[in-house]
């Protein structure tokens, strides 16, 4: 597959990982509804799936499977995505951020739009931009310092069996239903901000994507120029959404790179740029993308055979906390 067409693959990726998403969202509303309604709304079963918008949870229960506590059967699907997430980012680079991930599919076309509306993207100058990108890791500290150093075992495993943490799911779902107006305002500030700057939830505020990015400099997979066919045009640094200088670099190891391919697409004097493995093996667009795909369809697949999926909370149980 010429890289050119790496783009569309990518974008029809995007687009059905999002429709996922978005079915999923639907169908845990009507499974909640059931129980609120007493009945009146019909039944219909609990996703699991919805537990991939829980890494907090998936934090949670790795931490407390390391520490002994064993697997977290409250949110089990929370904890498979989560390490299919950071399995993907060692392989795969933060392929998650550009090729599945819901949120960012949503700032990129913002900032696409905004682009074909007034023809540019703003960039913060430099003593701004890096101050504000330390904000995700920041945040990325103190969740893992909050969950995986601070609580015990039996802290995490009291915190896992407690009500709270047992609609996590729920609890999500009601910060949109019943959205306050400040969150709302935060919302749409990120949302208006995503027209102007390119991915700017993901570029500050993502502690997600801090660990991803960090986990990916160990990744095999990085994207390679040669120096001997490039003619430094400067379009791969142009269009790179993260806004790496790619063009003068040999190997791409920035955990700020997410996989996206934009680079590689559009260059198109003498193919300079490529994605190779171990700096050697070039790989196409087509074998990528079908790793990306295969690897967290894969996670699930394992995840449910190994019956680390589906919650052990019973509809009885569902039942009492969402009647308080």
């Amino acid at each position: 597959m010429p890289a050119r067409y790496v783009q569309p693959l990518r974008i029809l990726v995007q687009l059905v990982f999002l429709s996922v998403a978005c079915g999923t969202g639907f169908q845990f509303y009507r499974f909640v509804e059931y129980f609120r309604s007493a009945g009146v709304v019909g039944f219909i079963s609990r996703p699991a799936g919805i537990e991939s918008f829980l890494p907090i949870s998936g934090l949670l229960g790795t931490a407390s499977w390391l520490k002994g506590g064993g697997i977290n059967h409250i949110h089990p699907a929370a904890m498979v995505a989560f390490l299919t997430v950071l399995a993907g980012a060692l392989l795969l680079r933060r392929s998650f951020c550009s090729w599945i991930c819901p949120v960012a599919t949503i700032s990129e076309c913002s900032w696409k739009l905004g682009f074909k509306t007034v023809r540019r993207n703003w960039r913060f100058p430099g003593w701004l931009d890096i101050p504000l990108r330390s904000l995700k890791y920041l945040l990325l500290i103190f969740f893992v310092y909050s969950i995986a150093v601070a609580m015990s075992a039996d802290e995490l495993q009291r915190f896992i069996q407690s009500d709270y943490h047992k609609i996590a799911d729920v609890r999500l779902l009601d910060f949109f239903l019943q959205i306050s107006p400040r969150a709302l305002t935060i919302l749409a500030g990120i949302l208006l901000s995503s027209l102007l700057l390119r991915n700017p939830f993901c570029r500050y505020l993502c502690p997600y994507g801090a660990l991803l990015g960090l986990l990916a400099m160990l990744s095999p997979f990085r994207i390679t120029r040669d120096e001997g066919r490039c003619v430094s045009c400067g379009v791969c640094s142009a269009v790179c959404p993260t806004h790496i200088n790619v063009m003068q670099s040999v190997s791409v190891s920035s955990p700020e790179c997410i996989g996206c391919w934009r680079c590689v697409s559009h260059c198109r004097f003498n193919d300079a740029l490529s994605v190779r493995c171990a700096g050697r093996y070039p790989v196409s667009g087509i074998v990528f993308a079908a790793l990306v795909v295969l690897l967290f369809w894969g996670g699930t697949q394992l995840g449910k055979a190994g019956g680390f999926w589906e919650t052990s909370l019973t509809l009885q149980e569902y039942a009492r906390l969402l009647g308080k």
